[in-house]
Parts: structure tokens; C-alpha cells; sequence
């Protein structure tokens, strides 16, 4: 299977495989996060359960593959967000396999994007988060992207000490900004309808 998709001005072509998330289309919860998402020159980006890689790729096109971590305990999502990289131009993008953040050693992101499983237990989100915290730089922000708001609301506050919560086409869009005293910080959160 082929998607073409303009994500935000950028074009970008993806061979998927039924046996990953969102074979047929692009995840509009996805398409959410992304939305949100302002990149710049000097950031380091990390796609978390990157899938057949299309936030990892979107952010290579945007900033340079040099700038891109992409990550999956899957195999096949592994191998499909190679390929596709190669074939959207961004081919030295490090895509890694693993749980989380196990094959990854970097501790200075600036932005980690995820769509976690939202649809299981929350063993798979709690990791990414907490564990995420210590991966980012000083000012670096996670963004996640759920259908479901109270636990990942209060994990956010309870690890990042604030989170800004958008509302997307019923999606919730999480944007937890790492800082000097997040633990100290009473919890924020702006709601913002689009």
C-alpha cells in the first residue's frame, strides 16, 4: 500500500504494511500533533513508536535527517520507516529497534513526538513519559497525541510539573515542556479548541 500525503506544505510518499498502525491512511490524531509542531533549525527530534515513520520523516524534511531519531519495537515498522525514508530523501535518518528508549543513548532532544497505544493499559505511555523527561534538553518539550485526557494529564503534571492540552478533531494534543523546576511547578493546563 502507497499514501501520498502534504503535511503542512511538505509531500511525502509511504509504502505501509496492514500489519502496522494505520495501514490506509495517515492517523488523524497524527495529522493533529503535527499540526502543533513548529520546527527550527537547531532542533533534535525523536519519533517514539515510530511507526512506518511518518513523524520522523515529516520532522527529517523539515530540519534535516541529521536531526532525526526514529524508534520502534516492531521490526516491520522498523524496516518500513528505512524504506520510506530512503524513498522520501531523508535516508540518514538513525532509525533504531526498541523498546522505548533502550537503543537510544542521546539525552539532549529537544522534541520527542509520540502517538502512544492508547487503546491498551497504560504500562507503554507511562514509560514514554517518565522516561522521555530525562531524553530531553533543558527547554525541550514532549508532545503526545491521545484520545484520552486524565491520566496522561495528571502523568504530564506529576513528571513535568505543567502541560498545555489542545483539542484536535477530538484528539488531545499534550505539549509538556521540560524545565528548570518542572517538579516544583503547579500544574497548567490551557485548553485550546480548533
Amino acid at each position: 500500500m502507497i499514501i501520498n500525503a502534504n503535511i503542512n506544505g511538505i509531500d511525502i510518499q509511504l509504502k505501509t504494511d496492514k500489519k502496522l498502525f494505520s495501514p490506509q491512511n495517515i492517523d488523524k490524531g497524527t495529522l493533529a500533533m503535527l499540526s502543533l509542531i513548529n520546527l527550527e533549525e537547531d532542533d533534535k527530534v525523536l519519533d517514539l513508536g515510530c511507526g512506518y515513520g511518518i513523524v520522523g520523516i515529516y520532522a527529517a524534511k523539515v530540519i534535516g535527517a541529521k536531526n532525526v531519531v526514529m524508534t520502534d519495537i516492531n521490526k516491520i515498522a522498523v524496516e518500513m520507516a528505512k524504506e520510506n525514508a530512503v524513498l522520501n530523501g531523508v535516508g540518514q535518518i538513525n532509525v533504531v529497534e526498541g523498546d522505548a528508549y533502550e537503543s537510544i543513548e542521546d539525552t539532549d532532544f529537544s522534541i520527542i513526538l509520540v502517538n502512544p497505544p492508547y487503546h491498551a493499559n497504560f504500562s507503554v505511555p507511562k514509560k514514554f513519559i517518565e522516561k522521555g523527561f530525562n531524553r530531553l534538553r533543558l527547554g525541550g518539550k514532549m508532545y503526545m497525541v491521545t484520545k484520552r485526557k486524565e491520566w496522561y494529564k495528571n502523568k504530564l503534571i506529576s513528571i513535568f510539573g505543567g502541560v498545555k492540552i489542545y483539542v484536535i478533531d477530538s484528539y488531545y494534543v499534550f505539549e509538556a515542556e521540560k524545565r528548570q523546576s518542572s517538579y516544583s511547578k503547579k500544574g497548567i493546563q490551557r485548553t485550546q479548541l480548533n
